[in-house]
């Protein structure tokens, strides 16, 4: 018996059955990538802050002199804070500051005097959906 390849099987049957996996093959080798890891999602800020990704859940800090903000997006999508909670430590320097973030509408949030100059490292501890999520961020 004769070896044939794909490209030469004389058998129209064959030839179609091998086109059809040869087909399918390509198909998925150009989707799976894609969707291996669940939808793709972008990790860029959507709200000025820093982003870091913890556990598929993405952390936006945003630090401002007065007002420091948590927004949370999982696998893209607003993550409910109704129920979260969160500590932010800045540390700057050798200084020190604490601050409890609470909910506010779409994010986690603490109202006062913050040190935020570029270079400011950030530590939060985030508490949601029973799960307790520590990151770190270094303020640009």
């Amino acid at each position: 018996m004769p070896f044939n390849t794909p490209y030469t099987t004389t058998n129209p049957l064959r030839r179609l059955i091998t086109l059809a996996t040869l087909s399918t093959a390509a198909l998925l080798a150009t989707t799976l990538p894609a969707h291996a890891h669940g939808e793709a999602h972008s990790h860029a800020p959507q709200h000025g802050g820093v982003v870091v990704e913890v556990k598929d859940i993405d952390l936006e800090l945003v630090a401002r002199p007065g007002v420091l903000q948590l927004y949370l997006r999982d696998h893209g999508k607003p993550a409910d804070v109704s129920k979260a909670s969160a500590k932010v430590t800045l540390l700057s320097g050798t200084e020190k500051q604490e601050a409890a973030l609470t909910p506010a509408g779409d994010r986690l949030e603490a109202k006062g005097s913050f040190r935020v100059a570029a270079g400011t490292k950030a530590l939060a501890q985030v508490t949601v959906g029973g799960k307790v999520l520590s990151a770190r961020f270094e303020m640009k």
